[in-house]
């Protein structure tokens, strides 16, 4: 690949997410799922003049270093800092059930099932359950906006999302040591879990307060851009060197500076700015990432393998309603209550994304039933993305959660 047919590739997907954002908005279509839809038409059909975007002539951007390192640091760090972080403890109780325990279930229900049906090796098996327990609701939340659903929901599902990420990757990278050594151990997978997860934690909040204090002496908003962006890539790397989580340390630091700098230390204009921009990225950053899934995917691969994809998509999704029916309940009893009908709508919009394709390519080309670890994801990816995705504003208006009283933030 040389630098200009990686800038051509590059142009050809930017103008291409613009036509699909605008035929999106005018078929009231969740712009994700069409995306998707596209990068799959893109992927199929032959047109000269779009042979960049055809397989064997397109660069492969959507590689785990790619995804975990450019993407998934702007889109984790612009979900956090806008979030309040009064409103995230107010509900932690479920959020952190649905995070931790929650991420820790669907993997296990997942994973065992999968080994069950399809026949998978039991570290193989949980392995995957670990790549598709995460959830990415974007573009339900976008329906959610549109529908003006109550903020208490939006929150919690886009709250659960921030976390999970963090547990999903610390997970998946314990049971990957499992299986290179071919046994687990569970009291060193637990310190190893702690450890990332508070390293992460400890060093996201200090970047980030750090940072906050930084802003109170500036009043330029280019420099402070610049800053949130050094704040974003530098927690996560400096977290990945030191084997901690990364997601968890860009989210801590992203709340840190949302919650003190944006609200205290940054002057109005210099706020807007930084939002605008992050705003921007995070439009771009999910523009390519969605796209790309639909372009990298093989439809005649997935056809060819539907039986187990099927199976997998119902393990996952068993594994869903397992990790929300048994654990809001519980959250009930110390918090406050999460309606039965939202609990539904949990269910149905636990989408996933990027991070688990990511996840699923960063296994090397010797990995053992890599290839069918890879058909598996994609499969669940493109049907939680397309399927679930499309009807998702159906439920919310059969379960009369449409049209609140509370309005969701632009």
């Amino acid at each position: 690949m040389t630098p200009s047919s990686g800038i051509e590739f590059l142009v050809w997907l930017l103008i291409a997410a613009a036509i699909i954002a605008i035929l999106a908005e005018r078929l009231k279509i969740p712009y994700t799922v069409s995306l998707v839809f596209g990068g799959l038409l893109l992927g199929i059909i032959h047109i000269p003049m779009l042979s960049p975007l055809q397989a064997g002539h397109r660069p492969d951007w959507l590689t785990p270093d790619v995804i975990l390192i450019l993407f998934l640091p702007a889109l984790v760090f612009e979900g956090s800092v806008k979030l309040d972080v009064r409103a995230l403890i107010r509900n932690s109780v479920p959020l952190l059930l649905l995070a931790n325990v929650g991420v820790l279930v669907a993997a296990l229900v997942t994973g065992y099932l999968v080994h069950w049906l399809i026949g998978l090796p039991v570290l193989i098996a949980l392995l995957f359950g670990s790549i598709i327990s995460a959830t990415d609701p974007i573009s339900v939340l976008a329906i959610f906006r549109d529908l003006k659903v109550d903020n208490r929901l939006s929150l919690i599902m886009e709250g659960e999302s921030l976390l999970n990420d963090g547990t999903a990757v610390v997970l998946f990278g314990i049971l990957l040591g499992a299986v290179a050594a071919e046994k687990f151990s569970l009291l060193q997978g637990v310190e190893q879990y702690v450890l990332a997860v508070v390293g992460g934690a400890i060093l996201g909040s200090v970047l980030g307060y750090l940072a906050s204090r930084m802003t109170d002496a500036l009043d330029n908003p280019h420099v402070e851009i610049t800053l949130t962006t050094i704040l974003a890539y530098g927690s996560y790397l400096i977290a990945y060197h030191l084997h901690w989580s990364g997601v968890i340390a860009t989210a801590a630091a992203g709340l840190m500076l949302g919650n003190f700098a944006g609200k205290k230390t940054m002057s109005p204009g210099a706020r807007t700015a930084v939002e605008s921009f992050w705003e921007y990225v995070s439009f771009v950053m999910n523009s390519l990432v969605f796209l790309l899934i639909g372009l990298e995917v093989y439809v005649r691969e997935l056809l060819q393998n539907w039986t187990s994809i099927a199976v997998a998509i119902g393990a996952v999704l068993v594994g869903r309603v397992l990790s929300v029916y048994l654990l809001v309940p519980l959250s009930n009893r110390f918090a406050e209550d999460i309606p039965f009908r939202w609990q539904h709508v949990a269910v149905w919009s636990g989408l996933r994304g990027a991070l688990a394709l990511a996840l699923a390519l960063s296994l090397t080309s010797t990995f053992p039933y890599r290839d069918q670890i890879l058909n598996l994801t994609y499969g669940v990816v493109i049907f939680s993305i397309l399927v679930q995705g499309l009807t998702i504003k159906p439920l919310l208006k059969i379960l009369k959660l449409a049209n609140g009283s509370n309005v969701l933030p632009a």
